[in-house]
């Protein structure tokens, strides 16, 4: 065969198309298209690229058997496309199969028909007994409708697809596995299956949320891990639900039996830890149910598997658990941006069958799988499918055909499989985890089983869902199944099988034994850890005036050939003003030299959030863009004295899952300052999951550490209900055991000093969530800015008097407190002060941890006071009023208490500008008004 021919690229039908192409250039040249006329007159016939050994075989067929080869190829595609239909991957043989798309009868094509076809039009690379187009086509139904089924012709890259194609047609799924494999295989899927009988029998009626009917996950899991230890990966992350945690834990993680029993008995599990330091589990002071617990073990060939800790929402750990891979695969001790390694980390996430098309958040995690702030190389997902959800049925759970259906809206390729078939699982594994590391690409698989019991074990599934599980009481268990097999293949005998049942039940029956001996205890006491209650130590965040002015004169210095926007050059020249005497540092320029200083000191810094390089209100220009050439330009990556990378990134337009991948980048890097912020604040509405659940909660049930700092724009501007609540209220709810901190700042310099503090406590024990509900209009209010010498000499002030007020103790009569935008709403008015003797501003800076020892103090330079006031702009059931009156009531010492802000209301702001502003004039004067 000549290699220079053009016909060798062709296969399949797209060659069978060039032979039609010949056959009527032969017959009329005139008809065909004039670059593929010009190729059949240089090359001649495309049956040359099969080879001279087949040219003959051929060729006197394709004139006369033209039509049928059409028909086979369409035949062989079909079964491509739509052999999943009817594959034997319902271990219940309850699902839906359709045969007549790939029936030989639809196309008209009889046996003898497929026997003139040659094997080479149908099959890429036929097998060597393949020797015609029947065995073809025959052999087509054996890999794509046996117990593992495929989806891939919605993938658009055509490389994929054929590596993926010659993947399942080069026998690649059907690897034999030796004795010793099957006998291990058939020893793991005891273990499985005895660790869920002996809870089952020995805890009755304990709630386990049982693997069974999919006990092939633990071997799927397993074998992704092991491929890992293979290829040097360095760590694997794993996010599931509740389902099947307890047997991952034990079989996966290596949790010992032990520990497990031990939490079933309600003794303590530690002692049973093992000493060796390969298991470490975190704990909180509050604790969780067993089910939701997570673990991280360190192998002896150098994996590290995690299993992260999760509530109840089933899927919102997903993008957690990509967030800390993505921190595992950076190297970020460099200036500029991190270096990403995607073979060091990958995430393994676990999906119920009913959750993944009915959790947006799935959906989020499959849109920024390959978006460059947020991709990892491609995660594996598993559908643990039960075919059932709670108790509801496929029908009324979704309005596709799979529940993997939304994935392929993302061109990932789809892998079903019979859980009942556990070694045609093994090389799913395998093929997924090759296909991750060919292509960097998320891939699925749906792992169809189904649920031996209710959704828990005091549940009785036979009221709702009784047809199912009439299939299901008789039905075999896959380590039945598996060990009926050997027994048939003489792998093993009935004895052999029967023995190795009833030793794993021996060992952990000698588990629990050792468990009993243990001293039968009370519940535990809550006790919080005292660094925790301790707060904030006395952290020094000034900076040297030079070395700020330096970093100032970097960030705006760039190459003669870049050509910034000449509005927003203007724009930021105007930062040069503050360190030549005149013009205050306003919020953004703050943050950027808090920037500058924190990578100095080496913290890496991560930024993300819709329109966040800009920022929302065009006040952060972290990245510049070329008006000519559209080149980005970062000048932070050029800061002299740099020790860390720095990156921010335009996220897409998800809060939910972008907030909880942040979270879990904090989970697994301690030295990074990771910011989120919001659009606008009100749009973290969409990711309170995420608070409530993870951020607020997570060292209190777990034991997780995080310093995440979260920006929420936030105020009354007249711009109507959305676009001026954070809904600061619900986060002062949550506020609890110094859990995070919440501040609503008034002062660009406060800015900088809270985010340096929050980059000294990364690496410390007392590290904590950092939540500011920050400024819109303030962004660049003169009283708001900062002079150098604030950032020089100051520190964070959790409260801050208000200048020009107070100056005459005796004559307070009083205090107003505000915060934000509100206090200086209340600034602009008092001025100078001149009128005001009667009245002092206290600005609550810090709202929780609730500044109660510093208020305290400056009343008590202000014998005279008789009412305190709490101002805000929000209505009286939201924002920071009923969570600051107990602390005032605590307080008065006599004094009277008043409310001054809109009344109670369940929209958030006037929908109308002028609305607005005569109930903010109303608010203001009203706040200010002596007695």
């Amino acid at each position: 065969m000549n290699n220079n021919y053009p016909w060798n690229q062709f296969q399949g039908p797209n060659l069978a198309y060039l032979l039609e192409q010949y056959d009527l250039y032969v017959q009329s040249p005139d008809d065909v298209e004039e670059e593929i006329a010009a190729l059949f007159q240089q090359y001649g016939s495309p049956v040359d690229s099969l080879g001279q050994s087949e040219t003959k075989s051929i060729s006197g067929n394709i004139n006369n058997n033209l039509d049928k080869i059409l028909r086979a190829i369409r035949l062989a595609d079909a079964i491509r496309t739509h052999g999943h239909q009817n594959a034997n991957i319902y271990p219940l043989n309850n699902g839906k199969q359709d045969p007549s798309k790939i029936s030989m009868e639809f196309y008209g094509l009889s046996e003898q028909d497929l026997v003139d076809v040659p094997a080479a039009l149908i099959i890429t690379n036929p097998p060597k007994d393949i020797r015609n187009g029947l065995e073809a086509i025959n052999y087509l139904r054996s890999v794509y409708t046996e117990s593992i089924a495929f989806e891939i012709t919605h993938i658009t890259d055509s490389k994929e697809r054929q590596w993926l194609q010659d993947k399942i047609e080069g026998n690649a799924l059907n690897q034999s596995h030796s004795l010793e494999e099957k006998k291990e295989l058939l020893e793991r899927l005891t273990k499985i299956e005895g660790f869920e009988k002996f809870i089952h029998r020995t805890f009755v009626g304990a709630k386990r949320f049982s693997i069974e009917g999919l006990d092939a996950l633990v071997v799927l899991i397993d074998e992704l891990v092991n491929q890992a230890g293979i290829t040097k990966t360095k760590q694997v992350n794993i996010g599931m639900a509740h389902r099947g945690r307890l047997n991952v834990l034990t079989h996966v993680l290596n949790k010992p039996y032990e520990m497990m029993f031990a939490e079933f008995a309600h003794v303590p599990s530690k002692a049973f830890l093992p000493k060796d330091g390969s298991l470490e589990i975190a704990e909180g002071w509050f604790g969780d149910v067993k089910y939701h617990k997570g673990a991280t073990y360190r192998s002896n060939n150098g994996v590290t598997v995690q299993l992260a800790y999760n509530p109840s929402h089933l899927e919102v750990v997903s993008p957690v658990v990509t967030g800390q891979t993505r921190a595992a695969q950076e190297v970020k001790d460099i200036p500029g941006y991190p270096k990403q390694d995607k073979n060091a980390a990958f995430a393994i996430l676990v999906h119920g069958d009913a959750a993944f098309p009915g959790q947006g958040v799935v959906t989020e995690v499959l849109n920024y799988s390959r978006v460059r702030g947020f991709q990892t190389g491609g995660s594996i997902h598993i559908i643990a499918n039960n075919m059932i959800g709670f108790t509801t049925e496929q029908f009324d759970s979704r309005s596709t055909n799979y529940s993997s259906d939304p994935a392929k809206g993302f061109e990932v390729p789809v892998i079903h499989v019979n859980a009942d078939k556990p070694e045609a699982v093994l090389e799913v594994a395998r093929l997924a985890f090759e296909y991750r590391r060919q292509f960097s690409k998320d891939i699925v698989i749906d792992l169809i089983g189904y649920r031996r019991y209710g959704h828990n074990e005091m549940d009785e599934p036979s009221i709702t869902n009784p047809l199912m599980y009439h299939i299901v009481h008789k039905h075999p268990t896959v380590r039945q199944i598996y060990g009926d097999q050997l027994v048939e293949e003489k792998v093993l005998n009935q004895s052999q099988v029967e023995m190795l049942d009833e030793t794993i039940l021996k060992e952990m029956q000698e588990a629990y034994d050792r468990v009993k001996e243990l001293p039968q205890t009370t519940a535990n006491e809550v006790v919080i850890p005292q660094v925790v209650l301790d707060g904030y130590p006395d952290i020094p965040t000034g900076v040297e005036e030079v070395k700020l002015s330096k970093a100032n004169a970097e960030l705006l210095t760039w190459a003669k050939e870049f050509t910034p926007f000449k509005k927003l050059e203007k724009i930021l020249r105007r930062r040069e003003e503050p360190f030549t005497g005149s013009g205050k540092i306003d919020w953004g320029h703050a943050e950027t030299l808090a920037f500058a200083t924190i990578l100095q000191d080496g913290h890496s810094i991560r930024l993300s959030g819709q329109d966040a390089q800009r920022g929302t209100f065009s006040h952060r220009h972290l990245v510049l863009h070329d008006e000519k050439t559209g080149e980005e330009l970062i000048p932070m990556h050029f800061i002299s004295d740099s020790a860390a990378s720095f990156v921010v990134h335009n996220s897409p337009l998800t809060e939910a899952a972008i907030l909880g991948y942040e979270f879990g980048y904090t989970l697994e890097d301690k030295n990074t300052l990771t910011i989120w912020e919001a659009q606008y604040g009100d749009f973290a509405n969409m990711a309170q999951v995420m608070f409530d659940n993870f951020i607020s909660s997570a060292r209190a049930k777990w034991g997780l550490k995080s310093g995440l700092v979260m920006l929420l724009p936030h105020g009354a501007e007249g711009q109507g209900p959305e676009h001026t609540s954070a809904r600061l209220e619900r986060y002062l709810q949550l506020s609890a055991e110094n859990n995070w901190t919440v501040a609503n700042l008034s002062s660009a310099a406060n800015y900088f000093h809270i985010l340096r503090r929050q980059a000294e406590s990364l690496n410390e024990e007392f590290v904590r969530p950092l939540l500011i509900v920050s400024p819109k209009s303030l962004l660049r209010n003169p009283l708001v800015g900062a002079d150098v010498s604030e950032l020089v000499d100051g520190k964070f002030q959790a409260v801050i008097e208000q200048p020009n007020l107070g100056g005459q103790p005796d004559e307070v009569k009083k205090i107003v407190f505000a915060s934000g935008k509100m206090a200086i709403d209340l600034a602009e008015k008092v001025k100078s002060g001149t009128d005001f003797n009667y009245l002092h501003i206290i600005r609550v800076e810090q709202l929780y941890p609730f500044p109660k020892d510093e208020i305290l103090y400056i009343l008590g330079r202000y014998p005279n006071v008789e009412l305190l006031t709490w101002a805000q702009e929000e209505p009286q059931n939201m924002g920071s009023w009923n969570y600051a009156l107990p602390y005032l009531l605590e307080m008065a010492d006599g004094r009277s208490i008043a409310y001054t802000g809109r009344v109670h209301r369940s929209s958030p702001a006037e929908g109308d500008a002028d609305t607005y502003k005569v109930e903010q004039g109303r608010i203001i004067e009203e706040a200010l008004k002596s007695l």
